[in-house]
């Protein structure tokens, strides 16, 4: 087993709870950690064998983008259902920050991280 790592990905998306979190996209930055056997694309040298971590990326990226949720659990738990239609991934740690949350504070983010 091994772990494939995709950190810092950044996307405009339109979730929150809030009305103006509903109406303008806000910068958001994920990152996902899927578990796979890599023992066979250690040996081949073939992407055939592994997890293409590109196309992971683009799929995360369209869900961050095209799908519009209130819960920061319920964008990280999809993004974690994207990740495992490829049956090689035994299991995925989904980090879904938002940069610029509507709180009071002064903050550098706030997150939730879900296994899937």
């Amino acid at each position: 087993m091994g772990t494939i790592f995709i950190v810092g990905l950044r996307e405009l998306g339109v979730h929150g709870v809030l009305p103006e979190e509903q109406s303008r996209p806000q910068p958001f930055e994920v990152d996902v950690e899927l578990e796979v056997d890599l023992d066979q694309a250690g040996q081949s040298d073939d992407l055939d064998d592994t997890v293409d971590y590109s196309a992971v990326s683009e799929a995360v990226s369209r869900v961050v983008k095209n799908e519009r949720y209130q819960l920061l659990e319920r964008l990280a738990t999809r993004i974690g259902e994207v990740c495992r239609t490829d049956e090689r991934v035994s299991s995925v740690s989904v980090t879904v920050r938002k940069l610029h949350p509507p709180v009071r504070a002064m903050l550098d983010h706030v997150a939730v991280r879900v296994v899937v």
